[in-house]
């Protein structure tokens, strides 16, 4: 089966935020040439142009939309997204998968990189699994960053990607922004394809997905904002995976799918951050989905449910 170029689908999606940068109140700066895209540290950004970044993220591949939930009663927002190829979308683009690192005599930088870019430098083994690679003119990274990429590595990724540097753009996201909030919690459906993955189910089954979580207030510092960012997913969450194959594998993977099966279950998220002394790794990694899921097995028309969410935890984490 053709698959699409991630790369060509994104640049227009990346043109367009440069574009329209002055409404979307995101500041545009050059380093070794590459377009940066402020969108949080000294220029404001906001919803939209976590929305936009958001869809950038997921390669041109998935659709992101901001709506009111009126059985929400004290979080009313949620942030909605679908996407006709999660497979490729969410873990061959949205996931932060790429370490990026640079340390010299003016200091260090590390930031994980999402977008499109990551399968024009297939540093990952996962694009071996997923049997994809991609080539293109221009390339877009995501960075969950506070500060700017030195030049050096910003060179460094130009090349690792195939591109002149001036063919290069980075998006940049703090976790504590309005746009950094929204493009992550935008993560729901990567965080459920994530986990689908790791409990090996085959990916070749997932044939289409749609998810949800309610749009958090930015927390104050770092710690604070990626627990609420969590949280949203963790006890707001919920996915519906649309797959092939045998129903009781289906079944199987509504069980076993959401948060709620996970040993750190039960506390905010930056608790349970705290209680590992800020190792990210000594937490369960099957923590790491939607607090609820919906499987519907495509060869019977059959769905299954699994997990369920908790709004007295989602008021516990984002407070007031």
């Amino acid at each position: 089966m053709q698959r699409p170029s991630l790369s060509a689908l994104a640049a227009p999606l990346a043109a367009a935020l440069v574009a329209d940068a002055v409404r979307l109140r995101l500041g545009i700066d050059r380093v070794a040439g590459a377009t940066i895209v402020d969108a949080g540290i000294a220029h404001p950004g906001g919803l939209e142009a976590g929305r936009r970044i958001a869809e950038l993220c997921m390669g041109g591949l998935g659709r992101v939309t901001l709506q009111a939930d009126a059985q929400a009663e004290r979080w009313p927002f949620l942030v909605a997204m679908h996407s006709a190829d999660p497979v490729l979308a969410c873990l061959g683009s949205q996931y932060a998968g790429w370490s990026l690192s640079h340390q010299d005599d003016a200091g260090s930088f590390f930031a994980l990189g999402s977008g499109p870019g990551r399968a024009m430098a297939r540093k990952e083994t996962l694009f071996d699994e997923l049997g994809y690679g991609d080539t293109g003119d221009h390339a877009v990274l995501v960075l969950e960053s506070g500060t700017v990429p030195p030049a050096p590595l910003v060179e460094r990724i130009a090349g690792d990607c195939g591109v002149a540097a001036e063919r290069l753009t980075l998006v940049l996201t703090p976790t504590e922004s309005l746009a950094g909030t929204v493009q992550i919690v935008a993560r729901c459906l990567e965080v459920a394809m994530h986990k689908v993955h790791a409990l090996g189910f085959p990916l070749d089954r997932v044939v289409d997905g749609i998810g949800s979580a309610p749009l958090p207030p930015p927390g104050k510092g770092f710690v604070a904002a990626m627990g609420r960012t969590n949280d949203a997913i963790l006890f707001g969450g919920i996915v519906q995976l649309f797959v092939a194959g045998p129903e009781d594998a289906a079944a199987d993977l509504a069980h076993r799918l959401p948060s709620t099966g996970s040993r750190d279950y039960g506390r905010p998220f930056a608790e349970v951050f705290a209680a590992v002394n800020k190792d990210f790794y000594a937490i369960d990694p099957l923590l790491f989905a939607p607090a609820r899921v919906v499987v519907t097995a495509l060869d019977t028309g059959r769905s299954f449910h699994g997990g369920q969410l908790a709004p007295a935890m989602l008021d516990r984490s984002f407070g007031g």
